[in-house]
């Protein structure tokens, strides 16, 4: 595995597995690796020859300067795991200054996918997201890009961004990878003490509940209610919990095939996400 932090190495690497006939997959991340990550690098077997991994903390999608100063860091360890795996051709991690040059003045809008769920108390957070995948695409010259369902509104929102700009680059959806008791698996979990940790898998526990219940004929509105309690009981503070559509994130019924559950819920400073298909 090579280690790029440049945009110029990046571009000699790239156009010289195109000159060969490679395919290239990408995945996008801020770093902090864990096994989620490994899962999507997984995904691309067979499907490319090439595997690029990016580890960059974009700062223009973050609202809030503390969050963006305490998200984990670790290109080593990140980049030791990788090498473990064998399956990564490149590591590109580069600087905000080879990503956002002086004078850099524009911004990616994806509208209304941007402004819904966690875009209504991140404002200006997917324009951040949507800003920096499409520079990454456009650097790495990817043929496939593999996003993980946990961020299934980021997920929804880079679809609609690819089709709208033509990028010719094809989006890989993959499972949200857990732990053994039901966490989703995020960089966020490490910031949380060892108390908080127990109490974050009351996250899953109670969509898990809200769905059975909205299965065994419970109305949406009784099932979110019962789960916002709970979740409330357990120390979060729910930013939000809603029943969207999978294909478009509008509100919709337990009777909608592509419905799924929807959380942003905070243990002190640390915003956990989650999201659960009814089916």
């Amino acid at each position: 595995m090579k280690l790029i932090t440049t945009r110029q190495d990046l571009t000699d690497c790239v156009t010289g597995w195109h000159r060969n006939g490679d395919t290239i997959g990408v995945v996008p991340t801020m770093g902090s690796l864990h096994t989620g990550h490994l899962t999507l690098v997984k995904a691309l077997d067979g499907k490319v020859t090439r595997r690029i991994v990016t580890v960059f903390v974009n700062p223009i999608q973050f609202n809030n300067a503390d969050d963006f100063r305490l998200y984990p860091r670790g290109l080593e360890a990140d980049a030791a795991l990788l090498e473990k795996t064998g399956d990564v051709d490149v590591l590109y991690a580069p600087d905000a200054s080879q990503m956002y040059a002086p004078g850099f003045a524009t911004r990616v809008t994806v509208s209304g996918l941007d402004s819904m769920l966690c875009g209504a108390d991140r404002p200006g957070h997917f324009d951040g997201v949507a800003t920096v995948v499409t520079k990454l695409l456009l650097q790495t010259r990817a043929d496939i890009a593999a996003f993980g369902e946990k961020d299934f509104q980021q997920l929804c929102l880079i679809r609609r961004m690819i089709q709208d700009l033509d990028l010719p680059v094809s989006v890989l959806p993959v499972p949200t990878v857990r732990e053994a008791d039901g966490l989703a698996l995020s960089s966020r979990n490490k910031r949380l003490s060892p108390e908080q940790r127990q109490q974050a898998v009351a996250l899953p526990t109670a969509l898990k509940a809200c769905i059975t219940a909205m299965k065994q004929g419970g109305t949406v509105e009784a099932a979110l209610g019962v789960c916002a309690d709970a979740l409330k009981q357990a120390g979060f503070v729910v930013h939000y919990l809603d029943l969207r559509s999978g294909s478009t994130l509008q509100p919709t019924q337990a009777s909608d095939p592509t419905a799924r559950l929807f959380v942003a819920a905070s243990l002190g400073d640390i915003r956990l996400i989650d999201n659960m298909p009814l089916a």
